[in-house]
């Protein structure tokens, strides 16, 4: 009896060991999010965005994120977690600085005219440029507005992003918002923290916009969209374990 519990035992554990590093079979840095849904994989890139690996990987090992819910999912874009109030405006006390390099995103060659996804930010600087400081405001001096959004069409998305207050490290190798890409959430440039979304599609509309610094690996792709699936709040992290394969 004794030696059918052993062996049982041992069969369970290399089960559990093999699940939790599965298909890790290349050298890097990983991570293992663990949901009530599932396993996600992501590996983690600390030469895209070193001060983000570097904070999630604290966070991680700190025990964070354990039984923090996926607050914010939106088909067809991405699901969000890391906020310890489930609210989406927690975080863990402090907050840092985006790392991002728009010429490695191609930000400083494309007009922001030419480009469907800026247009929130160019009204945005053409008001801060004639402050305007009410709808009111805005109405009475529209054709104002709409000579500013002539000007700013012709400067690149780069120009603009950083006369609003983006800061970029030409450094850095940063990577686009593409399906699967792992991105810091924030509220404006540098506000970094604890939260972070994995994208269900491509986004180049985030792109200079949100630290991206890991790849969900793509066999997890059915438990993200388990969790997108199930709704705001209806899926959460057991916990997260840090894998570097040398």
């Amino acid at each position: 009896m004794k030696k059918i519990i052993i062996i049982t035992f041992i069969t369970f554990l290399m089960i559990f060991c093999k699940d939790k590093t599965m298909n890790i079979t290349k050298k890097g840095l990983f991570a293992i999010i663990e949901t009530d849904k599932g396993n996600l994989i992501i590996e983690l890139f600390p030469e895209v965005a070193p001060k983000t690996v570097e904070n999630f990987v604290k966070l991680s090992k700190q025990g964070f994120y354990n039984g923090i819910v996926f607050h914010r999912v939106i088909p067809n874009f991405m699901a969000q977690t890391g906020d310890p109030t489930g609210t989406g405006s927690g975080g863990p006390g402090y907050q840092f600085e985006d790392e991002i390099n728009a010429n490695a995103l191609g930000l400083d060659k494309i007009k922001i005219g030419e480009s469907p996804y800026y247009e929130r930010y160019m009204m945005m600087l053409a008001v801060r440029r004639l402050n305007i400081n009410s709808q009111d405001e805005f109405n009475q001096r529209r054709f104002a507005v709409e000579r500013e959004l002539r000007k700013i069409q012709q400067m690149t998305i780069k120009e603009v992003l950083e006369e609003i207050g983006y800061r970029y490290n030409n450094n850095l190798p940063s990577i686009p918002g593409r399906r699967g890409a792992v991105g810091m959430a924030n509220a404006g440039p540098n506000t970094n923290g604890s939260q972070f979304f994995i994208n269900q599609v491509d986004t180049p509309h985030l792109n200079g916009l949100h630290t991206f610094f890991a790849q969900l690996q793509e066999e997890s792709f059915p438990v993200l969209d388990k969790i997108i699936e199930a709704g705001d709040g209806n899926s959460k992290i057991i916990k997260i374990t840090i894998i570097e394969n040398k």
